[in-house]
């Protein structure tokens, strides 16, 4: 995975990066002073999707997903840009509106950015956002006890391949299109108003992936309920008629020697918890005695979709143990 390359990069230390590359976290946070620090996050990829306005809207509830996950709010972006040149004049303004409408919905602008020809076309932002040092969340803060909540339902993964093999359902389509525009705004600012200090956002190392790297983060353990984790509706028949993404199987392999099943868990479903996701939802790690403060938030902000996972635990022999 990412680690064995990152590994090899030197560190570079200041006493106003709050943090950097060391957790793996979601973006790098920078203290301006006692009240206020930058966030900074990257992301782009390739077009999972056909219609270039919902690939733009996608991409960019991506990007602005790291910022959500380090429990801040976003301020500018600026737009990533690799387009083929017979594209460019029909197809790049759509995409390019569909990231600004993301952006406008998110409270942030798009200030510019940089585009570059290339054979094949890839769309993402760069964004800044805005948090008070003490609210970070970040991905080392899992404490034993903790309830594990995560904030969409996965397998757009799964989903996607199926959709280029042009074998998927438009109502499973279109379901998974809504979760992938849906901004994680309203799950982190009922997560940061409870006092929660860990948190991250799940996607191309699929749900375990993501959870392995909280639990090495933070030196704990997660039990992880299987049945509770939600699934959209009808991704467990893609994965069981062998539609995989490639991602899934990496994630998997990495993933080995670090997660133990201790129930009989149908292969499809077991397959869902690898799946790379594009812009997931969160994975929060909330302390028992905020869980009460935290879904009274998520009820006053009209949020229905958190759902508990499993708990945190003290460090075992495995990060990750499935019941």
């Amino acid at each position: 995975m990412l680690a064995e390359v990152l590994k090899n990069i030197p560190t570079m230390k200041s006493e106003y990066l709050l943090v950097g590359i060391d957790t793996s976290d979601d973006a790098a946070v920078y203290k301006i002073d006692e009240t206020t620090a930058l966030i900074h996050t990257i992301d782009f990829f390739t077009p999972i999707i056909d219609d270039p306005y919902l690939f733009g809207k996608i991409a960019a509830c991506n990007s602005l997903s790291d910022v959500y996950a380090m429990g801040g709010t976003p301020l500018l972006a600026l737009n990533i840009v690799g387009f083929p040149e017979e594209l460019v004049e029909d197809i790049l303004p759509l995409v390019l509106k569909g990231g600004a409408d993301m952006v406008k919905e998110s409270g942030a602008i798009i200030a510019g950015g940089h585009t570059i020809k290339n054979p094949e076309a890839f769309y993402g932002l760069s964004v800044i956002g805005i948090v008070n040092p003490e609210n970070i969340t970040t991905n080392s803060h899992s404490k034993p006890g903790d309830v594990l909540i995560i904030t969409k339902p996965i397998g757009t993964g799964i989903i996607a391949t199926a959709y280029k093999a042009q074998m998927i359902k438009d109502k499973i389509l279109e379901i998974a299109v809504e979760v992938m525009c849906t901004l994680n705004n309203k799950a982190s600012f009922c997560a940061v108003s409870a006092g929660v200090k860990a948190m991250t956002d799940i996607t191309g190392f699929g749900l375990l992936g993501h959870a392995f790297e909280m639990a090495e983060a933070s030196n704990v353990s997660f039990e992880i309920e299987v049945d509770d984790v939600p699934i959209i509706e009808g991704t467990d028949e893609l994965a069981s008629m062998g539609l995989l993404p490639a991602g899934l199987y990496a994630n998997r392999k990495y993933l080995k020697e670090k997660v133990e099943l201790t129930k009989e868990v149908r292969d499809e479903i077991f397959d869902l918890l690898f799946d790379p996701q594009t812009s997931g939802g969160l994975l929060i790690s909330c302390p028992e005695d905020k869980l009460d403060i935290l879904y009274t938030n998520f009820k006053e902000q009209n949020f229905k979709d958190a759902y508990i996972i499993g708990r945190v635990i003290e460090k075992k022999e495995k990060r990750i143990y499935l019941k």
